[in-house]
C-alpha cells in the first residue's frame, strides 16, 4: 500500500520523527540513546533547505529498490527524545544513487553526529525487501528497546515464537486487531551484524513488530512513522501485562482462545494466530 497523493510535506514526516521519539521515550523504550528510527520516501521532495550540506556515502547493503528514492535516518548516539526539538541536527537524508550502492548524505550545518545509525544495514535491507515486494512508494522502521518485552526476551520459554504470541495476545482485544501475523521472534544476534539483518528482513515479511533476544524489537509501517511506534507500544503494553501476571502468580484469566476468535470474526480480522 502507498500513501496516496497529495503526499506529506518534508516537515511533517520529520515532524512525525519527533513525535514519535517522544513516545518511546514516555514509555521507557529508548533509554539514552538507544533506539534508532528511519523512513524511506519514494517522491520527489526539496531537502535542501533543511538539509544543505552533503557528501557521499557508500551504502553497506545493496538497494535497488530504493535507488532515486530518500532514506531519512536518525544518527547514531543520538536521544530520539530530542529529535523533535530539532529534527535537522538529529537527522541525515540519504538521496539513493541510481546503482543502488551509493548515495548522498544530506546533513545540516549543525548536526550532532558522526554518521548514521549503527544500525543501518537492517535498516536499509528491510526498506529495499519491502518496497521490492510491495512497489510501496513510503516504509517507516523503529528499532526501540521496551523494557517488559526485553525482559521477557531473557527468558528461554518466551523465545519460541508460537508460545510468545499465546502469552502476549491474551490481555487486549486492541493487540491482534493491531498485529494481527503477531509478534516475529528472532535468536539473538551481535546488533548491527549481517545475521541480524538478514533475520529482520525474512521476519519482517510477515510480521509487523519483530522481538530481538536480549537486545529489542523492531516495526514497520508502510503509513507512517506514528504508527510504526503504536505498534510498539501495542506489543509493549501487552508485554506490560504478562510481566504483572508473571509477578501476580499467574492469577489473571486473560482472553480464552475462543473470545479471540470472536474478537477476530466481529472485526474481520485476517490471521491465522486463532
Amino acid at each position: 500500500m502507498s500513501i496516496p497523493e497529495p503526499y506529506p510535506e518534508l516537515e511533517e514526516l520529520l515532524a512525525s520523527v519527533g513525535e514519535a521519539g517522544q513516545r518511546l521515550a514516555a514509555i521507557d523504550a529508548s533509554e539514552g540513546a538507544a533506539g534508532n528510527i528511519s523512513f524511506f520516501v519514494g517522491w520527489p521532495m526539496e531537502i535542501r533547505r533543511h538539509f544543505p550540506v552533503t557528501e557521499p556515502i557508500d551504502l553497506p547493503v545493496q538497494t535497488p529498490a530504493l535507488a532515486g528514492g530518500f532514506v531519512v535516518c536518525t544518527g547514531s548516539g543520538r536521544r530520539l527524545r530530542d529529535v523533535r526539538s530539532d529534527p535537522a541536527a538529529n537527522l541525515g537524508v540519504a538521496a539513493i544513487g541510481a546503482d543502488g550502492r551509493s548515495a548522498m548524505l544530506h546533513t545540516s550545518h549543525h548536526r550532532l553526529f558522526e554518521r548514521l545509525t549503527s544500525e543501518w544495514n537492517s535498516h536499509l535491507a528491510v526498506h529495499d525487501d519491502q518496497v521490492g515486494r510491495t512497489g510501496t512508494t513510503f516504509h517507516a522502521i523503529i528499532h526501540a528497546q521496551p523494557r517488559h518485552l526485553t525482559y521477557l526476551s531473557h527468558i528461554p520459554a518466551y523465545g519460541d515464537e508460537a508460545f510468545f504470541n499465546a502469552r502476549l495476545l491474551r490481555w487486549e482485544p486492541e493487540t491482534i486487531i493491531n498485529l494481527p501475523s503477531g509478534i516475529g521472534v528472532l535468536p539473538f544476534a551481535v546488533p548491527g551484524s549481517a545475521a541480524l539483518m538478514a533475520a529482520n528482513v525474512e521476519s519482517l515479511r510477515q510480521h509487523r513488530v519483530v522481538l530481538w533476544r536480549k537486545h529489542g524489537v523492531m516495526a514497520r509501517s508502510d503509513r507512517s512513522v506514528t504508527r510504526a511506534a503504536d505498534r510498539i507500544e501495542y506489543a509493549e503494553t501487552a508485554a506490560a501485562y504478562e510481566y504483572m501476571d508473571m509477578v501476580a502468580d499467574g492469577r489473571a484469566e486473560g482472553l480464552t482462545t475462543e473470545e479471540l476468535r470472536t474478537v477476530v470474526r466481529t472485526f474481520g480480522v485476517d490471521t491465522t494466530l486463532v
